[in-house]
């Protein structure tokens, strides 16, 4: 099952890993949780900790429970998984139970859910959020992203656990 280690020991491209094989942040204790697949994060240091950056939009349901609650996780999976992952980026937990229907395991830590069938998991603690400002878009392509001016709350996550398999 799961080793636990340092961030340090993750070995995986972080550009990979949330570009391509994408992410599933999940918020929410076991009894009541949500998540949505992204593709829009990063991870480093920052106020010298070991830190992921996630983006959030206010339509998405992830956003409440990410805002009623002080940790979120960030699920990677194997590419088999593809199909959970489409499925939780493009359905909203306001319309399909997604405590049910992707089939994924949860396990609580922290008051945070992570899943069972992911390969690599971060368990995180909210420790900064900005929502972002269009005006301080330095490049106005940026603003392309936003048509329906719903600009995405970054929130900064304290790495609290690491999981692999």
């Amino acid at each position: 099952m799961f080793q636990k280690i340092k961030p340090e020991k993750i070995t995986d491209n972080s550009f990979r890993l949330i570009n391509e094989d994408w992410t599933l942040i999940a918020a929410g204790n076991s009894k009541k949780y949500n998540m949505m697949t992204a593709s829009w994060a990063g991870m480093g240091i920052l106020w010298n900790k070991r830190v992921v950056f996630i983006f959030i939009r206010p339509s998405r349901y992830t956003y409440e429970f990410t805002e009623e609650n002080k940790n979120f996780s960030l699920n990677f999976f194997e590419e088999k998984y593809r199909s959970v992952l489409n499925l939780c980026g493009t359905k909203s937990g306001r319309d399909i139970d997604k405590m049910k229907e992707p089939g994924l395991t949860p396990i609580e830590e922290n008051g945070c859910v992570y899943f069972e069938e992911a390969r690599l998991v971060l368990v995180c603690k909210k420790i900064y959020y900005q929502d972002l400002i269009p005006a301080q878009f330095l490049d106005p392509h940026i603003e392309s992203h936003y048509p329906n001016q719903d600009h995405h709350r970054m929130y900064i996550g304290e790495i609290l656990s690491v999981y692999r398999k």
